[in-house]
């Protein structure tokens, strides 16, 4: 099968979970057969960060300004099985529009900040990347959130098929490896500066670091204001590279998972992060939301604190106790969210919805 697929970025990491997830997306359905052109609009951020340039897993396609690449996304289009427009490409209106306009047999939307698409959707009709109107002439709309949400696609924007796609991880590259002394730490967090995370991440590990001045604690991630008070032990990295995520879980006896305020409204959105420090055997302390205990048991295989009493408790845990969930887990996302199993779901999506189309036009032509 031929997928072309338009993207935020896969060849950049930096500040957006959007690479990771392509790239183990991508990575599992070129293994198994498939071949893959990825459009990504080459801009200055992502460009002067761009961790890789060349993926294995597609072709990628580059690009400055959306007029010159016309005449190439026609002809590719005109001969792919399936194409996938992600939410956040740059120029998703005049993508969909040329996907519309195709002969493609599958179009499908690829939504990873769903919650956020749909509350455009609600108070303005559209948002830089789609219109309301568009959702119903998808053949699938995939989502990042599943529970409730996919219910809402359907019934009030005209979704013919909402399926979850949640985010995924490749067991080759996130596992466990032995105690990396660079990272080596008590409490770790990762992830880039977003306002509506701060108040959280100062609750459960800023003033936990300030309680406990013998342990040690790491935050990763850019855009972080100045004016943040780090406590001493707290050691910062503005940005760590993906090929170094795996060995970071790996040294933290404890990892901290702080959510976006709209994926916890809608629940049922695990970010990437939650799954790839799972696949390290990192024992996880968590916000909670709806639907995290379909992806997780609690306490027994992730730690949900209400205060920052609780996660000095989990400090005080023997290591032996926090393998024990980390391995629990792991386990656990090995079962169900590997990159092959995304693969998996996202083959047998498309083929649904082929199998759809044939089915219509039997029963036109009868």
């Amino acid at each position: 099968m031929k997928i072309v697929v338009f993207g935020l970025s896969i060849s950049s990491a930096w500040g957006n979970g959007h690479a990771t997830t392509f790239r183990a997306l991508l990575g599992a359905l070129r293994r198994r057969g498939h071949e893959i052109v990825f459009y990504e609009k080459d801009v200055e951020w992502y460009g002067s960060n761009r961790d890789l340039p060349s993926p294995e897993c597609c072709r990628l396609r580059l690009y400055s300004d959306w007029e010159e690449i016309i005449g190439e996304v026609r002809k590719q289009l005109s001969t792919c099985d399936a194409a996938v427009v992600g939410s956040y490409f740059p120029d998703g209106i005049v993508a969909i529009r040329e996907l519309f306009e195709s002969g493609v047999s599958v179009k499908t939307f690829y939504d990873i900040d769903t919650p956020i698409t749909i509350a455009g959707l609600r108070q303005h009709g559209e948002t830089p990347y789609l219109k309301a109107s568009h959702v119903a002439e998808f053949d699938v709309y995939f989502s990042f959130t599943g529970g409730p949400l996919l219910g809402e696609i359907q019934k009030q924007f005209g979704a013919r098929r909402a399926v979850p796609l949640y985010c995924a991880f490749d067991p080759r590259i996130y596992r466990r490896f032995r105690i990396n002394k660079r990272f080596a730490c008590d409490l770790s967090y990762m992830g880039t500066y977003a306002p509506d995370r701060q108040a959280k991440l100062e609750q459960l590990l800023l003033t936990p670091a300030q309680r406990c001045n013998n342990s040690k604690f790491i935050v990763a991630g850019p855009q972080y204001p100045k004016d943040v008070i780090w406590p001493r032990n707290v050691r910062r990295i503005v940005h760590l590279n993906p090929r170094w995520h795996a060995r970071f879980y790996s040294s933290s006896r404890l990892t901290l998972n702080v959510t976006r305020r709209e994926m916890i409204i809608a629940g049922y959105s695990p970010s990437v992060r939650l799954f790839e420090a799972a696949a390290c055997g990192a024992a996880i302390v968590s916000d909670n939301w709806p639907g995290l205990d379909s992806f997780f048991k609690p306490g027994r295989e992730i730690l949900l604190p209400l205060d920052h009493e609780d996660v000095i408790q989990y400090l005080s845990l023997s290591d032996s106790e926090l393998r024990r969930i980390g391995n629990a887990a792991q386990e656990r996302v090995l079962a169900e969210h590997t990159s092959e199993v995304r693969a998996g779901q996202f083959e047998d999506a498309i083929a649904a919805a082929a199998s759809g189309h044939t089915a219509q036009r039997v029963a036109m032509v009868s």
